[in-house]
């Protein structure tokens, strides 16, 4: 009978020491629980910055002075009769 219960001692022993302080019990469960809530965090950030991107990507389709504003930042486009100064400073 002795034996029996310290038997189950131990086993409740290991048991315990896995749920509180081994890396798969309750110390891993929050690790990850932080990594889940960083990942939600960086997937808004991106979220919105696809949308951005969207609208961006929209204005260039309908054309007009959202496609000439950007040929004219990132190309240096310049129309004909237009001169074109450059400063340096």
């Amino acid at each position: 009978m002795k034996s029996v219960l310290l038997g189950m001692a131990v086993v409740f022993a290991a048991l315990q020491y896995k749920l509180w302080l081994s890396p798969a019990g309750l110390p891993g469960v929050q690790g990850i629980q932080n990594q889940i809530s960083a990942q939600q965090n960086s997937n808004e950030v991106l979220a919105k910055n696809n949308a951005v991107l969207l609208q961006h990507i929209d204005a260039l389709k309908q054309g007009g002075t959202a496609l000439e504003a950007s040929a004219r930042d990132e190309l240096g486009m310049v129309k004909q009769g237009e001169i074109f100064y450059q400063t340096v400073g």
